[in-house]
């Protein structure tokens, strides 16, 4: 018997605790309609609370392995806030805004500040200025203290002038996207190759004029009490992607919490080796319109050291700004079971043949949710081994989760069960 085994119940019956695994939990809760409000954020808290059961704890039993929720830009609170730090905020759309782990040295968090200052302009954007974010950490575990980065809001304003004239309001904004994509990657690199003694304390949870992430090496209940704006009811969302972590691959750390820009996942990515070589291998073809030149700008697609499911989202990020709608690009990724299915249409499975010349399947026991700000979904591995559950009320509520009960509807309620 394996020493974890020796923390679950003896083998009786049909049940073997060598067969026990553990993953992250993840879900989401959305308005189908968009109507925003702080209702769903409080939903989302505690849909990510009721996972707490799937993240797991290290010596230190109030250091979890990471928890975070991903929300729309909360406008009318950012309105409310900002001017506190001197921010003059644009209307919504205009601008971007990204959660900042920096390090606690000065002169260091100095340097990153600066080098988002020197990048930003030179992408022709407008740095807005900087939010320092109230937390509480006087109930976070001694480990995560330990290695708890300074934390703050970056704000960056578009430049209309650098945007073609006569592009369709949804068009201008993922230019935009990509914009703060290549400033945000350029920043990465800089800093990633600099000689900063902390700069595993530097990371950019994600720069967007779309989303925004609050997340951390916490566990699920610590995460309204840390991120104090989580307590505001003027924040609000019409979605809200949470996720609790069970560091399967990776050691437990600050960055590696999630959700991360586009995604939250549950499982594990079995072929990520040959994923990363094989995408690594084809950066020196990489070609894109919409990139043109920048395309170097953004190299290496996938940041080093990171774990599967922060590489998924790396490479999910680039086929999204390149263009793909979120289902095409998800696909792309997770391929259905297409070969020798006799049910599919043969519409779908040219969709997947003719993709399978482009991207090998990102394959192994998953579950994902992912959305852009716009819209969210969610898809299983082609073999369902890391199943997910989901619930339509009457209301125009959607939950969404690794497993049920994570919310009381009542029975009467539900429209949709699957």
């Amino acid at each position: 018997m394996l020493m974890r085994d020796l923390h679950f119940p003896r083998k009786q019956g049909l049940y073997d605790p060598q067969f026990e695994h553990s993953s992250c939990g993840v879900g989401f809760v959305c308005n189908i309609k968009g109507g925003k409000s702080y209702a769903i954020i409080r939903q989302g808290l505690e849909v990510l609370r009721r996972l707490a059961h799937r993240g797991a704890t290290g010596s230190d039993p109030k250091t979890g392995d990471g928890a975070g929720i991903l929300i729309q830009i909360p406008h009318q609170f950012f309105v409310k806030v900002c001017p506190e730090s001197r921010i003059d905020l644009p209307s919504y759309g205009e601008y971007g805004a990204g959660l900042i782990f920096l390090p606690s040295d000065s002169q260091e968090r100095s340097f990153c500040k600066d080098a988002f200052a020197k990048i930003i302009k030179q992408e022709g954007q407008v740095l807005l200025g900087w939010r320092r974010v109230p937390i509480d950490n006087s109930n976070i575990g001694k480990a995560a203290c330990q290695s708890e980065p300074i934390i703050e809001q970056v704000f960056i304003a578009k430049n209309k002038a650098f945007f073609t004239k006569g592009e369709s309001a949804s068009e201008e904004q993922l230019n935009f996207e990509r914009k703060l994509y290549i400033i945000r990657k350029q920043i990465e690199n800089v800093i990633r190759l600099s000689n900063l003694k902390q700069k595993t304390f530097f990371y950019i949870t994600n720069i967007s004029s779309r989303t925004l992430s609050y997340k951390g090496l916490l566990m699920p209940e610590q995460l309204e009490d840390f991120f104090l704006d989580l307590e505001d009811e003027s924040i609000s969302s019409a979605l809200c992607l949470v996720h609790s972590r069970y560091s399967t691959n990776t050691f437990p750390a600050w960055d590696l919490a999630q959700p991360f820009r586009f995604l939250a996942h549950n499982g594990e990515i079995n072929t990520l080796r040959g994923n990363i070589n094989w995408m690594r291998a084809r950066e020196g073809l990489l070609k894109s319109t919409v990139f043109g030149k920048d395309i170097e700008k953004i190299k290496p697609v996938i940041i080093p050291g990171g774990s599967d499911s922060a590489t998924i989202d790396n490479v999910f990020e680039l086929l999204v700004l390149v263009g793909k709608s979120l289902p095409e690009a998800m696909m792309l990724l997770i391929p259905g079971a297409w070969e020798g299915n006799k049910i599919m249409s043969e519409k779908l499975k040219d969709f997947y043949k003719f993709h399978a010349c482009f991207m090998e399947p990102w394959d192994g026991p998953a579950a994902i949710a992912f959305t852009d700000g716009k819209s969210i979904g969610a898809v299983l591995d082609r073999n369902g081994l890391r199943p997910a559950r989901y619930i339509v009320t009457k209301k125009g509520l959607v939950v969404m989760a690794s497993e049920v009960g994570v919310l009381n509807i009542e029975p009467e309620d539900i429209l949709i069960s699957g």
